[in-house]
């Protein structure tokens, strides 16, 4: 397999395209030859290097590509934040209020406008061009060995069929979430005007995908390529599966045997979480991630971390652009702590109520993941300065905080050098699955089986990481930290013991619960832990949803809506969350597609 930069992605765009073409013309083909000379179809592809290409075709899939952009926007990225962190109460969309503007309507949960379907027409054009990238490797793969029984050992073809057919349950698990009933397509499949399966029917089909993966796929990746499949990796797909399909004892089962024998821990803090140094990537907390690639000869960077690229800083930062997907004030709060190191917002009802910018120097007590998430007035921001509030693009619309998880650091050397922007775009993976969040999902799944006790470790395990390092001064030549903070001077940590000497930005304090007294309780305590942990990755609306519509509405509408409405006006417009958010429009030009005889076979998720 041909190898780029650091990761397996293929170099450019042609075998990608080639992938899902049934036919691609080149432009140097004979006219006059009874078949056109350089014209290649399934057949032609129907060779070893055909189905490999045509399997790294659909990994690229995973984050958005130029063509997946039709519309242009970002609802293909890997990290779900147009879908996931927008409509919930972790981030605003950011920018200004022009600036794609189609996600204003997503934010605002009028889902059936003609802004939002642009952004879910990306999405829904993500998800089922990555099924019929699988689809097609599976395809091929076995046209090959009919034709050529000695192409591929046993191993090989056992690997290839069950990594595309983990990237099938992948994309559907991500249609799944999204929309509920949706189309579920196999490499049989001919005609793709199929109706909605049902949403059982779909965790159904995602099992049953699952099972036949962690039956093919080796333990470790093939090739010794991170960032492949593995049997672990579909196994862990599968309980995340029965947890979306709230079946509880299974998912159980099935993490327990994960933690016990499986390859996956924690790192051992969160700076080595979301990461760009090489030698960080892909370390045990990985599950599935995005493998993002820079410098590696696509002269636009469109093999990096394309779906992130607006959601950095703006000027005067150094990375110019785009100031989308801010956090909000409500997410900022919630990292407060009582005097016992716990969430504030579990014991006071009054945690929310401040509206004041948290800059540095106040030493109200936080989780240390404030800063590991959050970019905060006065804060080093990795190592590349301090983080200034004059770098938010607009701070009526988008509040003073920027996103910092997603944000490469300066000695990673993982910036890319080409393309629009360059500052943006880098080869720091994107995580879609981390061992934090299968934990903490074995904890609900404990606390809803009733063994309190086991949650109660889970979720302690997570707040020992958090307890392990905080951000440090990250100073680096040039940078204005030791001109603000005359200790940093020299003092490249950007990890350090959360009681440091060397800060005195915050008052750090994460310690472990003493006990769950009740199931309650241990519910709240383990979905503000999720909150915590995985803030600004994509998960948290779809969370809200999967605990229940009456969960989601009271913490969108109660909770969040009524004080983010008084500072940030243009949420006035917002409409509170009702049964029909429970789900996702589908995109009406799919719905158009899909007739046959004039009667449409994809069924509107009700109330669209």
């Amino acid at each position: 397999m041909k190898m780029v930069s650091k990761h397996f992605l293929l170099r450019g765009s042609g075998l990608l395209i080639l992938a899902t073409a049934g036919m691609y013309g080149c432009k140097d083909f004979l006219t006059n030859a009874s078949q056109p000379q350089g014209t290649l179809n399934q057949t032609t592809l129907a060779t070893r290097d055909g189905v490999e290409g045509s399997l790294i075709a659909t990994y690229r899939t995973l984050d958005c590509t130029n063509s997946m952009r039709r519309l242009g926007g970002w609802g293909c990225a890997a990290s779900n934040w147009a879908f996931g962190d927008v409509p919930s109460d972790d981030t605003y969309k950011g920018s200004d209020h022009l600036d794609q503007a189609p996600i204003n309507d997503i934010e605002a949960y009028h889902w059936a406008n003609p802004g939002a379907f642009k952004y879910l027409q990306d999405k829904w054009d993500q998800v089922y061009e990555g099924v019929v990238r699988a689809n097609s490797t599976l395809r091929l793969l076995k046209e090959v060995e009919g034709s050529n029984p000695s192409e591929f050992s046993l191993a090989d073809a056992n690997g290839i069929e069950g990594e595309a057919i983990f990237l099938r349950a992948h994309y559907m698990f991500e249609g799944w979430r999204m929309w509920g009933s949706i189309p579920y397509y196999r490499e049989e499949d001919t005609d793709f005007r199929k109706p909605n399966e049902d949403t059982s029917a779909v965790a159904a089909d995602l099992l049953k995908d699952l099972d036949s993966a962690i039956k093919l796929l080796p333990a470790t990746p093939r090739n010794g390529q991170k960032g492949r499949a593995t049997s672990w990796t579909a196994k862990a797909y599968k309980g995340r599966v029965e947890m979306y399909n709230h079946q509880y004892a299974d998912a159980v089962a099935t993490f327990k045997d994960i933690v016990s024998n499986g390859p996956y821990a924690l790192q051992a803090n969160m700076a080595d979480v979301w990461t760009a140094f090489f030698n960080k990537e892909n370390g045990p907390e990985t599950i599935f991630a995005y493998q993002a690639s820079a410098n590696d000869g696509e002269p636009n960077a469109a093999n990096a971390n394309e779906g992130e690229r607006l959601n950095f800083p703006y000027s005067p930062s150094h990375f110019a652009c785009c100031g989308f997907n801010d956090p909000t004030q409500n997410l900022v709060n919630a990292y407060k702590v009582d005097a016992n190191g716990l969430p504030l917002s579990l014991s006071d009802p009054t945690w929310n109520d401040s509206d004041a910018e948290f800059v540095a120097g106040n030493m109200t007590p936080v989780d240390p993941r404030l800063d590991w998430t959050v970019g905060r007035d006065g804060v080093p921001y990795k190592d590349w300065s301090l983080y200034s509030n004059t770098w938010a693009r607009d701070k009526s619309n988008a509040g003073p905080y920027s996103p910092k998880k997603n944000i490469h650091e300066q000695a990673s050397g993982a910036e890319t050098t080409v393309g629009w922007q360059p500052q943006q775009q880098s080869s720091m993976n994107i995580h879609l699955f981390r061992y934090a969040d299968l934990l903490l999902m074995l904890a609900e799944a404990e606390i809803e089986t009733g063994d309190l006790p086991g949650a109660l470790a889970l979720v302690n395990q997570v707040r020992a990481r958090a307890a392990a390092a905080a951000q440090g001064c990250g100073f680096s030549s040039g940078s204005d930290v030791a001109t603000k903070y005359p200790q940093c001077a020299g003092d490249t940590r950007m990890a350090v013991p959360i009681n440091d000497p060397s800060i005195t930005w915050a008052k750090y304090d994460v310690r472990p619960y003493p006990s769950f007294p009740d199931a309650n309780y241990a519910r709240a305590a383990v979905r503000t832990e999720r909150r915590l942990e995985l803030a600004m990755e994509g998960q948290r609306f779809f969370d809200l949803r999967r605990y229940g519509m009456a969960v989601a509405k009271q913490v969108i509408n109660v909770d969040y809506l009524p004080k983010e409405k008084v500072r940030r006006a243009y949420l006035t417009d917002a409409e509170p969350i009702a049964d029909r958010h429970r789900w996702f429009a589908i995109p009406a030009s799919e719905i158009d597609l899909s007739k046959v005889g004039g009667t449409p076979q994809l069924t509107q998720n009700p109330g669209w």
